[in-house]
């Protein structure tokens, strides 16, 4: 199963929020530069940062490195962090977009729907049966086509797949999680506090970026208050 790519638009992902029963008080937003005093013109309170990124063979073989290093050493990762396995291409932003609302749920009054209804049915699953919920439930796939095909995205052939991948970061529990639903668990990148997740999300995302240098197709938008 595969779906046709969300994009990088903040006109579209925030449609799809709506969708979701997101509060209009909260907005996905552009982030132009991962320059700290860039950063700081983003409204606050800011709850997520998603990076788009080009996924390479690069970075398919970072993944695992990554993944080997943190099986070897092992790493806490708070419970209250809510994962889920992406089993459906292409799924991604959607994906990313759910991991931003769904730990960020002391800040965001979800309204009914089958967002509220899925969060709460798949509280007490394991991220692969989570995946395997999400990937089942029709109300996200149709969410989802409907405003891919609102983008200029093109339904990805063989011949020519998705390049791109989306990751959430958010701050849980005293700290900063990457949360990738391609990678095997949570990525708990160290301490974090509520004025400083933006600063220290923006210094993981750089590191990401140094890691594919001769690549700059990277975006970065952010879940945060609505200004007026």
């Amino acid at each position: 199963m595969a779906w046709t790519p969300l994009e990088s638009n903040p006109e579209v992902m925030n449609k799809f929020l709506s969708r979701l029963g997101v509060p209009e008080k909260w907005q996905i937003v552009d982030v132009l530069s991962l320059d700290q005093d860039m950063l700081g013109l983003i409204p606050r309170p800011t709850l997520a940062l998603i990076l788009l990124f080009p996924s390479s063979e690069k970075y398919g073989k970072l993944k695992e490195q990554q993944e080997a290093k943190i099986l070897e050493k092992g790493q806490n990762v708070s419970t209250n962090v809510y994962y889920l396995k992406q089993k459906v291409s292409n799924s991604c932003g959607s994906v990313a977009l759910i991991h931003s609302v769904a730990n960020n749920q002391d800040e965001i009054q979800l309204g009914d729907g089958f967002l509220k209804q899925f969060l709460e049915d798949t509280k007490s699953m394991d991220p692969d049966e989570r995946g395997a919920a999400f990937e089942n439930n029709s109300s996200f796939a149709i969410a989802h086509q409907d405003l891919a095909v609102e983008g200029q995205t093109e339904v990805p052939s063989d011949d020519n797949p998705p390049i791109h991948h989306f990751v959430a970061f958010i701050h849980k529990d005293g700290d900063l999680y990457e949360l990738d639903g391609r990678k095997a668990f949570p990525i708990n990148h160290g301490p974090t506090t509520s004025e400083s997740f933006v600063a220290d999300a923006g210094k993981v995302m750089m590191e990401i970026m140094k890691n594919d240098p001769d690549n700059i197709a990277f975006t970065v938008c952010a879940l945060a208050a609505k200004t007026d």
